[in-house]
């Protein structure tokens, strides 16, 4: 793998995990060993509840504050400008633009779900837009902007991201013991196949869009689009099959990683 003089080292993966499974599962932790405290003193946790927002926030806060140590105003802003990478093959717009909603739907079809429009009318409809777009997405600012980077200067894509995608899982997992998380009416192991499969998906994307995190997070969003059917767990399945064939298309970038990011902070 290539090496890199930029002032985020290899060795800020530890400090960024701690920051994230211990932001995120000590919150969660709360809830579950100690539901009556948590519940008199907080509320209820749901999927809106600020700090299940804080939770989902983890690996981005985490990102930042490592960014900020090291590379101070001028990292953070580099590290940003990442946001402003749109510009990729026209096969990758269509990947998200039209096979990810197929997925959605051909998924319903194979759970057998009646209802393709979840909503009744556009008030329901925007502000569940707009919360999907400012929840999960910002995850990726950690996993793809930091991480993967970080892990790709000793993997190669293919690797990094299956490992990426294992951490990611298994950071998911006190969610699916609480009744008021989305997560809880799901099955962990198809959701953890998912994970793997989709981080190197999007592996293979950050690295063909040049490191840009704001594709990386529209991949997010429309993964947790609602205006999506309900399709789990064969969206998730069929993703895994997406995975395979596109492992070979970038069999030459996956296993070698001559073009794969590996600077956080672009630069230039």
């Amino acid at each position: 793998m290539r090496t890199t003089k930029e002032p985020v080292p290899i060795a800020s993966l530890l400090p960024f995990l701690i920051i994230t499974f211990g932001l995120a599962w000590g919150i969660l932790a709360v809830f579950i060993f100690l539901p009556e405290f948590a519940s008199a003193f907080f509320g209820n946790l749901t999927g809106q509840h600020p700090l299940f927002f804080l939770c989902v926030y983890s690996p981005a806060i985490a990102a930042f504050v490592i960014v900020a140590c090291y590379g101070g105003k001028k990292g953070v802003q580099g590290f940003l400008s990442r946001t402003l990478l749109w510009r990729c093959s026209a096969g990758w717009y269509i990947f998200l633009i039209i096979l990810i909603p197929l997925v959605f739907y051909i998924g319903a079809v194979m759970k057998g779900t009646e209802r393709f429009f979840p909503f009744d009318s556009a008030g329901a409809l925007f502000p569940a837009l707009l919360l999907s777009a400012i929840k999960g997405p910002v995850e990726e600012f950690g996993w793809r902007g930091f991480a993967l980077p970080l892990l790709q200067r000793k993997f190669a894509p293919i690797w990094a991201g299956l490992i990426l995608g294992v951490i990611w899982g298994l950071w998911h997992f006190p969610a699916f013991l609480l009744s008021g998380t989305q997560q809880s009416n799901w099955s962990f192991a198809p959701f953890f196949a998912g994970c793997i499969a989709i981080s190197i998906i999007a592996a293979a994307l950050y690295n063909d869009t040049k490191g840009s995190i704001f594709l990386a997070a529209f991949f997010h969003f429309m993964l947790m689009n609602p205006i999506f059917p309900e399709a789990d767990p064969y969206d998730t399945y069929l993703l895994v099959l997406i995975a395979i064939p596109l492992i070979f298309l970038k069999r030459r970038m996956m296993f070698t990683g001559k073009t794969a990011v590996t600077e956080v902070i672009p630069s230039r």
